[in-house]
């Protein structure tokens, strides 16, 4: 594999590295967050990505590839993180309550995108789902408790019908930016300043996870109420109102923000390679096994990383 797709790999991980939070969309989110990735990517990522999207037969363009995990649901497992209702956040990478979840897709297609050896069909879905766990992974309602199957069994209404975990996907998404993919994308990349990037400083996917998880019990989310020792379920719907909408608006405009921030600064540092392996790897643990090797372009030497002791 060329250098240019080991970019797109750290690009895609540098993405969410920045991102501090975001939520976990449904097709108008993560369009738009794979849209500004691919905006902001140097010209010569942006070709590699171009040239393993040519090759799909159901797609034309990377944003809207990102959706393929959803059209119908694949390694639906990997989608989320589920954890106990007494949980306070994530102590390790691990996934809490299974052998897979969000953590351990991103280290599974990351090594398969960064295969010299991987079958370019093989890339091309690791690529496709790489930009979709990003996306997933920052949602709050994508880490959280298992018993209400994470806000899918909380009812919704007023401006968003059905339930809590879709509104927050879908209806809420496109009250805050509307439709339109690319004026989306356009308006949130011409909001980023160079202080808001730099505040937004790289973290570890365990991290993004814990944020998550944060706003997920965040009282203004109605997800859950605080008691001593857990966070009860609401005792009946949750409205969705003028003043919801208005506070979660800004949110996730910033959120959106946020998740493709990274893509164009990350080739600014020099750890880039040294931080794949360092946050996204190693923390799986020892039993996680693979080989993979990454050369990195700024750092200009190879590096090799097995899990196992």
């Amino acid at each position: 594999m060329g250098t240019t797709m080991r970019r797109v790999v750290l690009t895609l991980l540098a993405v969410a590295a920045l991102s501090g939070t975001a939520w976990g969309w449904d097709d108008p989110g993560h369009k738009i967050v794979c849209e500004m990735a691919f905006r902001l990517v140097k010209p010569t990522t942006r070709a590699e990505i171009t040239t393993l999207i040519q090759i799909d037969p159901e797609f034309a363009s990377f944003s809207d590839a990102c959706t393929w995990p959803d059209r119908p649901k694949r390694r639906a497992r990997d989608h989320f993180i589920n954890v106990p209702r007494n949980a306070e956040g994530l102590a390790s990478a691990a996934c809490p309550l299974a052998e897979s979840c969000i953590l351990t897709a991103i280290a599974n297609d990351l090594a398969v995108l960064s295969s010299a050896s991987t079958p370019a069909v093989d890339r091309l879905a690791a690529l496709k789902f790489l930009g979709h766990w990003l996306g997933d992974l920052h949602a709050p309602l994508h880490v959280s408790f298992v018993d209400d199957r994470g806000g899918n069994d909380l009812a919704v209404s007023g401006e968003c019908q059905g339930v809590l975990h879709a509104a927050w996907d879908d209806c809420l998404v496109l009250k805050a930016v509307g439709d339109d993919v690319s004026a989306a994308a356009g308006s949130l990349i011409g909001a980023i300043t160079p202080a808001l990037s730099e505040r937004w400083t790289a973290t570890a996917p365990r991290d993004w996870a814990n944020e998550s998880f944060a706003l997920a019990k965040d009282a203004r989310t109605g997800y859950c109420t605080q008691q001593p020792g857990s966070c009860a379920l609401p005792s009946g719907p949750v409205t969705i109102d003028a003043a919801y909408i208005a506070a979660s608006t800004p949110v996730i405009r910033e959120q959106l923000q946020k998740a493709a921030c990274g893509s164009h600064t990350c080739w600014t540092r020099h750890w880039a390679t040294e931080w794949c392996i360092r946050e996204v790897m190693q923390p799986l643990g020892a039993g996680y096994g693979f080989d993979m090797t990454l050369h990195g372009p700024v750092l200009g030497r190879s590096l090799r990383f097995r899990a196992d002791p």
